[in-house]
């Protein structure tokens, strides 16, 4: 991380620099480097000084989440309850974007800040507002899960995975792997990300992830429709015989 200038070591510290500070030392050496020694020799400050503020490492990291939490945009008032839940969700995942870091340190909060709970309930109400009733809003928020933080909990991350093995490498993985994995290689091989975007194209998997929540979003305005409950699920359509 570049050292402080004198300007920026006259500047008073408070918690407000401190987090950005925080947030800009993970974007540029990683979470993985950051520490409060770090962090302080960044500030040009001891280490003691950052105490004054953040009372240890774990409110340190909480609050980095409340700054990107600040970045994501609130919805447009006059939009309806669909197009502010994706424009919201969408907005969140450029947040993340832009700092890579961010999903894995709010898959490690346990405790939500003031912050966090005001997001989630900005969230809830645009589907209260919708006209959604309390029970189906419960179960549509489980569903969107982390993406309503703009990222999925992937159990392979496979853009990592692409990034680091050579193409031909990678092609003769595939070719190996079609023997006893046809349907996996077929679809390895045949799979295109190409697509429209919002955010933009990137090998972060950005079409997939407005293709599942589109279809998301598709599914509850279905059940809102319909009047599902989860005390009383709808029966599954019978289809028409034909005489």
């Amino acid at each position: 991380m570049a050292q402080p200038t004198e300007a920026a070591r006259r500047v008073p510290l408070n918690k407000d620099r401190v987090l950005e500070a925080a947030v800009a030392f993970a974007d540029d050496a990683g979470i993985e480097s950051l520490s409060m020694r770090n962090l302080a020799q960044g500030l040009g400050v001891v280490p003691m000084a950052l105490y004054k503020h953040v009372a240890n490492k774990e409110e340190l990291l909480d609050g980095m989440v409340d700054v990107i939490v600040t970045e994501i945009e609130p919805a447009v008032a006059t939009t309806d309850w669909r197009t502010a839940v994706r424009q919201r969700v969408l907005s969140a995942r450029q947040a993340l974007l832009r700092h890579p870091w961010a999903s894995r340190v709010i898959e490690t909060r346990t405790s939500p800040t003031p912050l966090v709970l005001a997001y989630l309930d900005s969230m809830i109400g645009l589907f209260r507002a919708g006209g959604f009733s309390i029970d189906l809003t419960h179960h549509v928020m489980h569903a969107l899960g982390s993406r309503m933080w703009g990222f999925t909990q992937e159990v392979f991350d496979a853009a990592q995975t692409s990034e680091s093995v050579d193409p031909r490498v990678q092609a003769a993985m595939i070719d190996q792997m079609g023997g006893r994995y046809p349907h996996i290689a077929e679809l390895a091989m045949g799979a295109s990300h190409e697509g429209w975007s919002v955010v933009g194209p990137g090998c972060d998997d950005q079409y997939e992830f407005e293709f599942a929540l589109d279809l998301l979003l598709d599914g509850f305005e279905r059940l809102h429709h319909q009047g599902w409950t989860s005390t009383r699920p709808l029966a599954p359509s019978v289809p028409e015989r034909r005489v």
